[in-house]
């Protein structure tokens, strides 16, 4: 008898999905045995959050669909956060979660209550399948949704009696091809300009779309930037471009919002301004922000846009522009390596091994940490924690794209914080021998929210901000992983190599002086 859960991994792998990220509970045992059929491997997380998370790296790694596989009740409920980010960074997810039987609605039946109301703020579509014939159809929906116009996270709900009844074999309806959109109009808009600047967000990053941001440049003759913190103008991985964006005339956003990153359009008081989502809710809230200075919007898909707008020859432009944006975005903190252990030290470090490997992944996850890293370091893939604003996801997020990409060398870094939210994950990778490196900037505090004290209420009233210089090295050893313990900045080298070598998932922990954020002017 063909089940239902067999539908549903069946559909998924029709579809390409060859890897779930999931956290075993008594309503998806089904599926888990389906898995086994259609040869789908299961990531078998320590929590939740941890495989919605892996799901979305996973998916930004992959340029494809992330799945995640949870039970019902506390299990989805542990897995709402995540949600969040992927949805702020754009990222298909995919989330099943378990649900009770259908057969005992209103009965109080184990975990019963309304998980589509618990998802459907955060996610594009939140659904409850009640008949194991709808099954091939809805996770074709779910799977198509998750990935066109604007990416982001789709949830579907399986009752546990679903899964397990007969149902019918299926098929995949062929997909109408999707016209191009004509991008002539814009393309004379932004060729207008004088000063443009182009702003991608995250759906058009390098990591999702290598070379397009620089395609795009040649071809326009504009300063183009891919905008994924929720520091915005104040990311410090794009150096001081605050100082030259409001000199801009234009600004075009593709698959950016017009938001907070951008002080609501005040970053270019005297620019017009042009905007290209597939949300539609975008385009009302930059109308909303800009008032008559939005001069064009234009709801589609950004990637064909930039992709159809990266033609041709690029006009001419006073001298000098382009070259005044790239300048200020490569603007960096001065060297400070002869000081004691610092953020800034520790990322020229890390530079220097991401240098010396193979198809090199860097994820940057934290406050003040995870900003020096952004503005210290540089790889041809990169994963950050997104503009959402949420920390922890980072050794979630290392894991997910070596699986992704077996063959890429992955250095995760992070602050300690950060690191005490998945710690158990090293048991994960270890167990599914995944390695990657998770580079631990321990300044023992929470520092972003240290150094708000510090600035608004004085260095008398700090409190509960404070942590402990654990050893994670050693923690990640008794979990079957490689650790190095580092206090001395002459020492981390040779540490960072034996974690690479080590093969094994692995935990430097740097001792360091913790520093605020850089923010470059």
């Amino acid at each position: 008898m063909t089940r239902g859960a067999d539908v549903v991994m069946q559909t998924l792998a029709a579809h390409g999905v060859k890897d779930i990220f999931a956290l075993s509970g008594n309503q998806i045992m089904p599926l888990f045995d389906a898995s086994l059929d259609v040869g789908i491997r299961l990531y078998h997380t320590r929590h939740e959050a941890a495989a919605v998370y892996m799901a979305e790296g996973y998916a930004q790694v992959s340029r494809g669909l992330g799945v995640a596989l949870v039970t019902a009740g506390a299990g989805l409920g542990n897995a709402i956060g995540p949600l969040l980010t992927a949805r702020a960074s754009d990222t298909p997810v995919l989330l099943l979660s378990g649900d009770s039987p259908v057969a005992k609605d209103g009965q109080g039946a184990f975990q019963e209550m309304d998980q589509v109301a618990l998802t459907q703020s955060l996610t594009k579509w939140s659904v409850r399948v009640t008949r194991a014939a709808d099954l091939a159809d809805v996770i074709d929906k779910a799977v198509c949704m998750a990935q066109q116009g604007r990416p982001g996270p789709v949830h579907v709900s399986l009752p546990a009696d679903v899964v397990l009844q007969a149902a019918e074999g299926f098929s995949l309806p062929p997909k109408a091809p999707i016209e191009p959109t004509n991008t002539s109009a814009l393309r004379d808009w932004l060729d207008g300009a004088q000063r443009p600047i182009v702003v991608f967000g995250p759906s058009l990053n390098m990591t999702r779309q290598p070379g397009l941001a620089e395609r795009f440049e040649k071809t326009t003759g504009a300063p183009t930037v891919v905008m994924e913190s929720p520091r915005g103008l104040n990311d410090p991985s794009l150096g001081a471009i605050a100082q030259v964006f409001a000199e801009a005339d234009r600004v075009l956003l593709l698959g950016k919002p017009l938001d907070f990153t951008l002080q609501f359009a005040a970053a270019a008081p005297k620019a017009g301004w042009a905007i290209v989502h597939a949300d539609p809710a975008e385009l009302s809230r930059a109308r909303n922000n800009c008032a008559e200075r939005l001069t064009r919007s234009l709801e589609a898909d950004p990637v064909d846009v930039a992709r159809g707008l990266s033609v041709g020859t690029p006009p001419e432009r006073p001298d000098g522009w382009l070259g005044k944006v790239r300048d200020a975005c490569a603007r960096r903190v001065e060297d400070r390596s002869d000081f004691m252990m610092n953020s800034m030290a520790l990322c020229a470090a890390v530079e220097a091994a991401l240098e010396d490997t193979t198809a090199p992944i860097l994820v940057c996850d934290g406050g003040e940490f995870g900003q020096w890293a952004q503005a210290g370091l540089s790889a041809p893939r990169r994963l950050i924690n997104g503009v959402s604003g949420a920390i922890g996801g980072g050794l979630c997020y290392a894991m997910a794209a070596r699986a992704a990409d077996p063959e890429a060398t992955v250095i995760a870094m992070m602050g300690d914080g950060t690191a005490g939210f998945h710690l158990a994950e090293f048991e994960t990778a270890v167990r599914e021998n995944v390695p990657f490196v998770a580079v631990i900037g321990n300044d023992m505090r929470w520092n972003a929210e240290h150094q708000i004290q510090m600035r608004e209420f004085g260095a008398e009233r700090l409190t509960g901000c404070e942590l402990s210089g654990a050893r994670y090295d050693e923690v990640v050893m008794a979990l079957g992983g490689h650790g190095e313990y580092v206090t001395h900045h002459a020492d981390l080298p040779d540490a960072l190599r034996r974690a690479i070598a080590s093969g094994k998932p692995s935990c430097v922990n740097v001792m360091i002086e913790g520093l605020p954020a850089p923010v470059l002017r």
